[in-house]
């Protein structure tokens, strides 16, 4: 397990240097006949209501075969704004990312627990025009980390092992979950997301971050992001790196499935007590 961990991490670390940026040229397009076939109805279904009121619909997919004693990781997949509803379907159909981890391979390889809340409103803003380009978090999202509370509560989860990982306004949600919970999460990898306030940095120097984007990304430009990774970096955080895909646009890049490479190092990471 050393060696495979070991491997992961110079894949992903790549040629790293003082900003922790690597550029990644030639990112193939999204195979998405991987996940063909897979639907909502291959995650059990949910609702559950916040101590606000707020009601969010999710869905959960388990391991496939649950071990007497053994206990799981859990990933909270967070999906984007073209998923907002309440048909608690759209946030699995519509997010590939969420669809891949039901993949049977991709299951087998690393199982858990993975939780997809469905956001009645949007779950993060960046369209204050006295905070440009700053996501700031909305109730939603409070409700969707009470939601995680319940399933650990529930299910054999490993408590040290709780990872948080979106695209888009989800990629925002990740980011922005950190900050409310800095203890809750062992790990996280937003994707083509717009970060927080930069001068919160500081409070995430100690969690292992992944970040991917796109730098031809013109709906959430890259420019928060690396700010942010800038700005931890600084804040003395070694534990952030990002994967820059040089002419993508807003879309997840092609290597994130099936991603063995990240998803070995996202399941080796785990939260200190």
């Amino acid at each position: 397990m050393r060696l495979v961990v070991l491997a992961c991490v110079a894949l992903l670390a790549g040629c790293v240097g003082m900003t922790g940026e690597t550029l990644v040229r030639g990112t193939p397009p999204l195979d998405r006949s991987l996940a063909a076939g897979i639907s909502a109805d291959d995650f059990e279904a949910g609702t559950f209501t916040a101590s606000d009121g707020t009601t969010l619909p999710y869905r959960l997919l388990a391991p496939a075969r649950i071990e007497p004693g053994r206990r799981y990781p859990v990933v909270v997949q967070f999906h984007g704004s073209g998923a907002i509803g309440s048909d608690n379907r759209a946030q699995v159909e519509r997010d590939f990312a969420a669809r891949a981890w039901a993949i049977p391979a991709i299951r087998a390889r690393h199982p858990a627990f993975v939780l997809v809340p469905q956001f009645p409103v949007r779950s993060a803003n960046y369209d204050d025009p006295s905070t440009p380009r700053v996501a700031n978090a909305t109730p939603a999202l409070s409700a969707a980390l009470e939601l995680v509370d319940a399933i650990v509560a529930k299910q054999p989860v490993d408590p040290a092992r709780i990872y948080a990982s979106g695209f888009s306004m989800g990629g925002s949600a990740t980011w922005l979950s950190l900050l409310a919970r800095p203890k809750l999460f062992a790990a996280a990898m937003p994707i083509s997301g717009i970060a927080p306030d930069r001068d919160r940095a500081k409070e995430l120097k100690h969690i292992p971050i992944l970040v991917l984007h796109g730098d031809a990304d013109t709906e959430n430009p890259i420019d928060a992001d690396r700010e942010m990774v800038a700005a931890i970096r600084a804040a003395g955080g070694r534990q952030v790196r990002m994967r820059t895909h040089v002419g993508l646009a807003h879309m997840p890049p092609g290597d994130l499935v099936p991603g063995d490479a990240w998803r070995d190092w996202l399941f080796a990471q785990h939260r200190d007590p």
